[in-house]
């Protein structure tokens, strides 16, 4: 039985790559289970790892949940991170941003 879910990102600088998504979590990562990779724990059974391969950077698509949109949008923008605002998407809202490799990370929410 499956109980625990983590989506992945492949970039080509960890470190850049760490400071963007802690800027956009708001958190450095809570493990480094091995070099070249690291994790962010954002529930007990889900999570995010960040896994440096450059020959498969950019490739990659998450979608992260948030409950407000607009915060998330606002939030996105005092951290430097440039984006279109939230648009509809799925019955939903989104927030399509773009990380320093070109990988999606979609937030969504109302």
């Amino acid at each position: 039985m499956i109980d625990r879910l983590l989506a992945h990102c492949t970039v080509t600088d960890l470190d850049r790559a760490e400071d963007w998504y802690t800027r956009l979590l708001g958190r450095g990562p809570d493990a480094r289970p091995m070099p070249g990779l690291l994790e962010w724990h954002l529930g007990e059974d889900f999570g995010l790892q960040v896994w440096s391969e450059p020959e498969r950077a950019g490739r990659s698509t998450v979608v992260l949940g948030e409950t407000d949109i607009d915060t998330a949008a606002s939030h996105a923008t005092d951290i430097g991170i440039p984006h279109e605002g939230p648009q509809p998407g799925g019955g939903a809202r989104i927030l399509p941003l773009t990380d320093p490799d070109g990988n999606r990370v979609i937030v969504m929410g109302a």
